[in-house]
């Protein structure tokens, strides 16, 4: 049992959340724009982009477990500790990494199959792109380029995979829609990267905190905030939303939380919060948005 927890203490399982999020929000602008969906295909999009998730973390764990051993964990930054602790040896991770993966291309083959060469396509593009976030020889994230990788990862072909899963395509809709996901997703990375920037630079890992220091990191991180919430709201008021605009006001307090720390008291812990949660509530206030316009 105690090796069962370590388990499912390094999948570290409310991360998954934004992999739920993404589909959701392009399954409700497919809805919005007028496809039918059903919940056989949005099962199959959820655990194909899951099993990729799930992935992505075991593989990070496992190749980033000597930055890790190093960094000062917290609730959301500096991984599970499970492996730095020896709970579990560090080939559990490898290995439930690439099981992940056979699963993640055994439901992009389904699509293939099924006549849905897009969400194919986009599940082998989400699994090179994973990988190659902390997998050497790439291993973006140490190049200065994980916070674009996961970026358009998470928030771009995530959205795209539920949308294309009922649209068989990738069209204006949703390429609207992921403007302001994918700038907080970026702000987000930039904060939980805070924590962990001087175990980061001592293990030779140059993201870009480490590369243009955490003052300007806070810098960048507001401007991404103001970009991804003033973007999210101009889709808001294009769309004529009315009163289904408030899906939008938990990500105006977690902006305003955030912005209000990166110009005061930009303490990394604090920041790393108030990063996932804005990113969170922006995602979730979209898809609902998108879900009660369709509805309406």
């Amino acid at each position: 049992m105690s090796q069962f927890w370590a388990f499912v203490r390094l999948t570290r399982p409310v991360f998954l959340y934004g992999g739920f999020a993404g589909i959701a929000l392009g399954a409700a602008v497919a809805a919005w724009s007028g496809r039918r969906l059903d919940l056989a295909t949005y099962a199959w999009a959820q655990g194909l982009v899951t099993a990729f998730h799930l992935m992505a973390h075991y593989s990070n764990e496992y190749f980033d477990r000597g930055c890790d051993a190093g960094g000062r964990r917290t609730a959301w930054t500096g991984g599970s500790g499970v492996l730095v602790a020896g709970d579990l040896a560090g080939r559990v991770a490898l290995i439930a990494a690439l099981v992940c993966a056979a699963l993640g291309l055994a439901a992009s083959a389904r699509f293939a199959l099924a006549g849905n060469a897009t969400v194919a396509f986009l599940g082998v593009a989400i699994l090179v792109l994973a990988w190659c976030y902390s997998a050497p020889p790439v291993r973006f994230a140490a190049r200065s380029l994980g916070e674009l990788d996961t970026a358009l990862i998470v928030a771009v072909l995530v959205p795209f995979a539920g949308y294309a899963a009922f649209a068989g395509r990738i069209d204006d809709p949703i390429l609207t829609a992921v403007f302001a996901p994918a700038a907080a997703m970026f702000a987000m990375m930039l904060c939980v990267e805070l924590p962990d920037a001087a175990s980061d630079a001592a293990a030779g890992k140059r993201t870009l905190v480490v590369a243009w220091g955490p003052a300007r990191a806070w810098q960048l991180t507001s401007l991404a905030v103001i970009v991804a919430g003033a973007t999210a709201g101009g889709t808001a008021l294009r769309m004529q939303a009315g009163p289904a605009i408030l899906t939008l006001a938990p990500a105006a307090v977690a902006a305003f939380m955030l912005v209000r720390r990166a110009s005061g008291d930009p303490r990394p812990a604090s920041m790393a919060f108030w990063g996932v949660i804005f990113y969170a509530t922006l995602v979730t206030g979209l898809a609902a948005l998108y879900a009660l316009l369709a509805a309406r």
